[in-house]
């Protein structure tokens, strides 16, 4: 019996993307340059899965020789997409992590609307979760942290702005409470 040896590999992710509820790519990251060179291939591959997906109740497909694993919400299709012989299970965990990281950044609203309006902080998500075809995170609250870290950095919103601000003011305001009470106590000495 012929058995082809299949070297283990950490590039377990081939594309992560995210259609609307019409099969239009909202979102999409490509890690295998081989696998779809040209944006047309992506899109025409997009829309094979879109067909096949959009109306099945399953988690998972099989098209081209690649595994892929889906989630839907509302008007948002979630695909993570891994060779023939990549484990299920962790390209759901990649899904998951992704779908419930987004469910928080937007507040438990993930729709079109909403992750168009966060698409800075979506890519960001993603880009925590995989770098280069590789899973460096599967826990939502780990991503989430570190793109709250960032943000702090490098301010991406109004509330990320106000929320510095509401910080550096309760600082400020623990600082002068002290300096008054050592000018109060230098005085009754």
């Amino acid at each position: 019996m012929d058995s082809v040896a299949l070297e283990p590999s950490l590039y377990t992710v081939k594309a992560v993307f995210i259609l609307d509820n019409d099969g239009n790519r909202l979102l999409s990251k490509y890690y295998d340059s081989e696998l779809y060179p040209s944006m047309k291939e992506q899109k025409n591959f997009e829309k094979k899965i879109f067909n096949k997906t959009h109306k099945a109740d399953n988690e998972i497909a099989f098209l081209e020789g690649l595994t892929i694993v889906y989630k839907s919400s509302i008007d948002l299709f979630f695909y993570v997409v891994g060779s023939a012989q990549e484990n299920e299970l962790m390209l759901m965990a990649v899904l998951n992590c992704l779908f419930e990281s987004l469910s928080q950044i937007l507040r438990k609203n993930v729709e079109k609307r909403c992750l168009l309006d966060n698409l800075d902080g979506v890519f960001l998500v993603v880009d925590e979760i995989i770098d280069g075809g590789v899973i460096l995170e599967s826990d939502p609250q780990q991503v989430i942290q570190k793109v709250n870290y960032r943000a702090d950095e490098n301010p991406l919103s109004e509330q990320s702005v106000a929320q510095h601000i509401s910080q550096k003011l309760a600082a400020t305001s623990t600082v002068l409470q002290s300096a008054k009470e050592q000018i109060k106590w230098s005085i009754l000495k």
